[in-house]
């Protein structure tokens, strides 16, 4: 299976992903007019604005559900992983995907605030949903496509890579049985899970500023001890990024694909997993939640996957293979690349510390994770399946086969866990990128209609019909109420509370006006 695996990610994280994913983020960038830095302040103040509604959470924990998604084991194993093939130049171009693909998050996360539904009492969205309701039904087989393989990765191939991560930290640390260690984590998850939503989203809230914070606080502190080394580590990564320094000739391919590759699982752009949490939030205009997640690419990647590389390098603990299998560079012999770096690099600074932080801190990173999967497996399958009982039932089933991937990956190799986690990404990244550079032109003028509204002083409301979209329903009734009363956030709390359940798949005519 391992060797399918391996040659089916060859094929999906080639160099055509490589090419579409920054050439989207670069065409993003410019139709959009650089937002990743034209409306950072908007980025920071829309993470305290939109308030919880019965139907949906606040965009400060969509923000965090999604980050609480975005920051995982890619962020300390999955920045190891990537140095090792790619050589520390594989950070500089983590750093370019980051950027390019803010404005991406800012698109598929605004596409899933205006095609956003209610079903079974709470808002639920995403690339299914905007497939089908920005395409037609003439895309119907995309959509279902997009739904089920994110059900498929979210349950089954990404919970392994994220407890098999939590394991070998806690095995570094502490010495626990990677199988027991799973099992506790399958039984902590169902317990959460059963909770609903709202849960999830304090849960979430409460966890992720305060891990990513600790964690990039103790990166600085370890940089600070070794600042000395800080001037050469830059200039090794961006040499090695181009292949400039001779012991990483030849690298330079290895560096962007690796680079890429692992950036995209990190931050989730391109995948449209982040906008699936998006859509749940209550803001008055799409592209005040979208900018939200375009904060969370810099969140991410520029702050937690970077502190990561910096502590790694700056401490020299870090090992590189060569294309032909060879170490390159070998400070660490015998040590798989993972988490064990990184409880090296803090170990060198704070003593029998720093294998107890990571331990903790995978763990923390992973759960949320786990915890943001599950909310995206219900959302795909609440898009797949309309029959509320079977839907409750096949709800349970994804619960269980979660957990039940948490103890399979606890237990297998990280080469194999890593394997199947790309499978996952890749099977619905491929999917979502073609939605959206389908969609694009939508996406673009949901910018610009909040640019137009900003210029003119007004706090933007969105009228779907003022961007010819006619098939936005929970919006036009949002505006319809904004029009009446004059006041944004009562209209959109009156809209989130009173508006009716809308069916989890909408009937789209062939003219591409939905009627429910």
């Amino acid at each position: 299976m391992q060797s399918f695996i391996e040659s089916a990610n060859a094929i999906m994280w080639a160099l055509p992903m490589v090419i579409i994913i920054l050439a989207i983020g670069l065409y993003f960038t410019i139709r959009m007019a650089v937002p990743q830095l034209r409306l950072i302040g908007d980025m920071v103040g829309q993470l305290i604005h939109g308030g919880r509604t019965s139907a949906g959470i606040s965009s400060f924990e969509a923000f965090a559900m999604a980050l609480g998604g975005r920051i995982g084991v890619a962020n300390i194993a999955g920045v190891a992983a990537a140095m090792f093939v790619g050589g520390p130049g594989a950070l500089f171009w983590m750093w370019v995907t980051a950027f390019l693909g803010a404005p991406v998050a800012v698109a598929e996360s605004s596409l899933a605030q205006l095609y956003k539904h209610k079903v079974k009492g709470e808002f639920r969205g995403g690339p299914a949903f905007y497939i089908l309701e920005g395409l037609g039904r003439n895309w119907r087989w995309l959509a279902v496509a997009y739904a089920a393989a994110t059900v498929f990765a979210t349950t089954i191939t990404g919970p392994q890579i994220q407890a098999n991560a939590v394991t070998a930290a806690t095995s570094e640390a502490w010495g626990w049985d990677p199988l027991w260690v799973g099992l506790a984590m399958a039984a902590f998850f169902l317990v959460i899970v059963f909770g609903g939503m709202h849960r999830l989203g304090r849960t979430v809230g409460l966890i992720v500023p305060f891990m990513a914070a600790v964690y990039i606080l103790v990166g600085l502190i370890v940089v600070i001890f070794n600042i000395t080394h800080v001037p050469a580590m830059f200039s090794l990564i961006f040499t090695s990024a181009f292949a400039l320094d001779s012991a990483y000739a030849g690298m330079m391919g290895a560096a962007i694909a690796w680079g890429i590759r692992r950036a995209v699982y990190s931050t989730e752009i391109g995948t449209g997993s982040g906008a699936q949490a998006s859509a749940a939030a209550n803001v008055t205009h799409p592209v005040k939640q979208g900018l939200a997640q375009g904060f969370s690419a810099y969140v991410d990647t520029l702050f937690v996957c970077t502190i990561t590389g910096l502590m790694i390098l700056a401490t020299d603990s870090f090992n590189v293979q060569g294309p032909d299998g060879e170490p390159i560079v070998e400070h660490l012999p015998g040590v798989e690349e993972g988490p064990a770096w990184t409880q090296t690099a803090i170990d060198s600074v704070i003593p029998a510390f720093g294998p107890s932080l990571v331990a903790v801190a995978v763990f923390l990173f992973a759960f949320t994770t786990l915890l943001s999967f599950d909310f995206y497996a219900v959302t795909n399958l609440a898009y797949l399946v309309k029959r509320k009982p079977v839907l409750k039932v096949l709800e349970a089933i994804a619960h269980i086969l979660l957990a039940g991937s948490m103890v399979f990956g606890a237990t297998q190799t990280s080469a194999f866990a890593w394997a199947m986690a790309d499978f996952g990404v890749g099977l619905y990244t491929w999917v979502n990128i073609l939605a959206l550079v389908l969609l694009s032109p939508i996406a673009i003028r949901l910018v610009k209609d909040y640019d137009r509204q900003r210029r003119a002083g007004q706090d933007p409301v969105l009228d779907p019909k003022e961007i010819g979209v006619h098939n936005a329903h929970l919006w036009e009734g949002i505006h319809a109420e904004y029009r009446r009363t004059g006041d944004a956030d009562h209209a959109m709390n009156e809209v989130a509370d009173s508006a009716p359940d809308t069916a989890a798949i909408a009937i789209v005519n062939k003219d591409g006006t939905g009627r429910q």
